[in-house]
Order: C-alpha cells, then sequence, then structure tokens
C-alpha cells in the first residue's frame, strides 16, 4: 500500500527508491508544499546518497540530513515540464526513432514546419506511395484534400473570370484543373 507521510516541517512526502547498491541509494520524493495563500506545489526531489555500512532502511529525515553524492530538486513548473517532456517522448526515443512531430499537441508554427519540411522531400513520389503503402492518412483525409482543391480552384476561376485574361492562362488553369 502506498502511504504519504508527513515531515517535520508538516509537508506531505510521498518517496521511492529508484535504485538500490551495496553503498548507494538513490531516491525519489514527492513533496506538496502548502503556500500562506492556500495553493499547494508539487516538488520532486531525486537524490543519491551514500550508505552507511550495516544501514540499509534509511528514512526520509535521515536522507534529508544526509550529505548526498548528488541531489536535484524540481520546481512545480520544472517538475510539470519534465512529466510533458517524457510523456511525449519517452516511448519514441526508446522506440529508437530520429524524427518526429508529438500529434496530440495544436498545430503550431513550429509543427508546420516540420509538416513542410517532410512534404518538400525532393523524392515526392516515393514520399507518396510510402504513405498510401503504410496506411498513414486515412482515406477521408485524402478525399478532405480533393475536396479543398476543387474550392480553391472554383475561388481561382471566379477571380478568373472578374480579369481580363489571354487564353493562355485559361488553358493552364483548364489543364491544372481537368476534373471541371
Amino acid at each position: 500500500m502506498i502511504e504519504i507521510k508527513t515531515s517535520k516541517d508538516g509537508i506531505d512526502y510521498l518517496q521511492t527508491i529508484l535504485n538500490e547498491r551495496p553503498m548507494t541509494i538513490t531516491k525519489a520524493a514527492l513533496f506538496k508544499i502548502p503556500h500562506s495563500d492556500g495553493r499547494e506545489e508539487l516538488s520532486l526531489k531525486i537524490g543519491r546518497y551514500s550508505k552507511k555500512k550495516g544501514i540499509f532502511d534509511i528514512t526520509f529525515e535521515e536522507l534529508e540530513s544526509a550529505t548526498p553524492k548528488s541531489e536535484l530538486t524540481l520546481t512545480n513548473d520544472e517538475f510539470n515540464a519534465l512529466i510533458n517532456f517524457l510523456q511525449e517522448n519517452f516511448e519514441p526515443f526508446k522506440g529508437g526513432t530520429k524524427k518526429y512531430i508529438p500529434l496530440d499537441e495544436t498545430f503550431e508554427e513550429q509543427n508546420i514546419e516540420h509538416l513542410k519540411a517532410i512534404f518538400a522531400n525532393p523524392e515526392k513520389q516515393e514520399l507518396l506511395d510510402f504513405i498510401i503503402g503504410h496506411d498513414i492518412i486515412p482515406k477521408e483525409l485524402f478525399v478532405a484534400f480533393n475536396q479543398l482543391t476543387k474550392v480553391k480552384a472554383i475561388e481561382e476561376f471566379e477571380t478568373m473570370l472578374d480579369n481580363d485574361l489571354t487564353e493562355h492562362q485559361w488553358q493552364k488553369w483548364f489543364k491544372e484543373n481537368s476534373w471541371v
């Protein structure tokens, strides 16, 4: 059973052992730090501590007073950033992926640049064959692209009607839009 403990200073914490070796122990602790305005902030502390010979069960208070080999405490913002980083990147990194786009994010300028880079591949036919061969894009999206292309072509056609265009410009438009 997981037990949340309270330190001498009244701070709730939850700790776990990440790794234990004969002479060192690595622990992680979550802290719930109360503020005078009523809000609580989470922090994460990760520490690697030297064990004294014969001592195998080290309490949080003993760790706090011990001189760590190394220790890091993340603020609430840093901790949340770490969680987001791990959620987005752990599986692709573990799997050996070299480049990827986290698709659960909102589409921002940075993501658009990634997509443009993918589709700027000079081997467009090879890219399309790969996408189609691996069912990367669902049929509904292809239909939507096709529909969008036709809507844009009709808007361009209407604009062209308002202008005094040469036959060459019309021929080019009809050649690009042979579906008309």
